[in-house]
């Protein structure tokens, strides 16, 4: 069965978008720009992450806007009630023809005290484990009563009135690298994703994954968060990577050696054993696999690996790491707009997937006629 290929969707974008001087302008019709074209351009859905705008808010716009585009939608546990979620994500699918899919995110402590939820890093995967058990039975069908530590509900859902779309629930995603998260993943989560590393490192996720599920009486599917930078040569891709180096300030750098520093995600971690903070002379050096890039935590937030090198290099690692089981994958590249353009038009085609008939090459050159007047 062919892959799923989804594009990323945040409000905010650029060459660079991390330095002021590398951010464009991005407003909501920019934004619609951006999913209506990676809606016809051979994508399944896009993820949109936590970030300016609530995802709840920007995912229903967009979904209005779009005919087949599946908006991934960040979410942490705990912040609303697992009961009010579910009754949002039953009214997402009624309304938009069953295009939700959930990202589990479970976050950092230091984060989520701004929302007014106090629980360190093991606790959350315990909240989490109770909260998905009533979102999944409730986005079931069920009328749910539920006691745990964390929770308690009685007679969840009998008020709802909402047909199941999406069977047997609203698919729920996640990717938690410690050893707590993997125990949530396998008896609660449909589809694993894990950000880039080498392949053996990957495997190895997975086979404990299948071992966890496996204890539970459950199969879950497995995807992968990667940046792309990918050109027509190697050499064009990493000198593209080395000017993103140079273009990136000290003072962002610092910023994000301190966030790291202090991150309680084991997969943030995990980003950073082979740079430590420390800014590399040349982007390759940093290559922890061929065109397997971690630098990019370097610079931004979250994900922070890429593939690097020519399309042909870039599909052979995408290939590699569909032969381990990962048949998902959520890309990304800078500018969003005209890389979504770049990868369905060198990329995707290799992979067998083509973009909807009457798709030109050069549509995203449209958005200079889109006004854009926020920042």
């Amino acid at each position: 069965m062919a892959s799923d290929y989804l594009w990323y969707i945040i409000p905010r974008d650029g060459a660079y978008p991390w330095e002021p001087e590398g951010t464009r302008a991005v407003d909501f019709d920019y934004l619609k720009h951006l999913a209506t074209g990676v809606d016809r351009l051979g994508f399944s859905g896009a993820l949109l992450a936590t970030d300016i705008h609530d995802v709840w808010v920007l995912g229903s716009a967009l979904a209005a806007h779009t005919k087949k585009l599946r908006p991934l939608l960040a979410v942490h546990p705990g912040l609303i009630s697992p009961t009010l979620l579910a009754k949002m994500a039953l009214t997402f699918d009624d309304l938009f023809d069953g295009r939700l899919q959930i990202n589990v995110v479970n976050g950092e402590t230091r984060t989520l005290k701004q929302y007014g939820l106090e629980v360190e890093h093991d606790e959350r995967y315990a909240l989490a484990g109770e909260y998905w058990e009533i979102f999944r039975r409730l986005t079931s069908g069920e009328v749910v009563d539920f006691e745990g530590h964390h929770y308690s509900v009685r007679g969840a859902g009998s008020n709802f009135g909402l047909p199941v779309v999406q069977k047997p629930h609203v698919p729920l995603w996640f990717g938690g690298s410690s050893e707590a998260g993997m125990q949530m993943a396998a008896k609660h989560i449909d589809r694993y994703l894990s950000w880039g590393e080498p392949p053996a490192r990957v495997a190895e996720k997975i086979a404990r994954l299948n071992e966890l599920a496996e204890g539970h009486g459950r199969t879950i599917g497995y995807g992968m968060r990667l940046h792309l930078v990918v050109r027509d040569t190697e050499q064009e891709a990493w000198d593209h990577v080395d000017h993103l180096l140079k273009a990136t300030s000290d003072a962002t750098y610092a910023r994000m050696a301190a966030s790291n520093a202090g991150s309680d995600s084991v997969g943030m971690q995990r980003q950073f054993e082979k740079h430590q903070g420390q800014v590399p002379d040349r982007a390759k050096d940093l290559e922890s696999y061929p065109n397997i890039w971690p630098g990019m935590s370097l610079l931004r937030p979250g994900p922070g690996t890429a593939l690097v090198g020519s399309t042909e290099q870039v599909v052979e690692r995408i290939q590699e790491f569909e032969a381990l089981g990962v048949d998902t994958f959520i890309l990304s590249g800078n500018p969003l707009l005209e890389e979504a353009y770049r990868v369905s038009e060198t990329v995707l085609p290799q992979l067998g997937v083509r973009p909807d008939a009457g798709v030109r090459a050069r549509d995203h050159q449209a958005i200079v006629d889109v006004p854009v007047t926020a920042g």
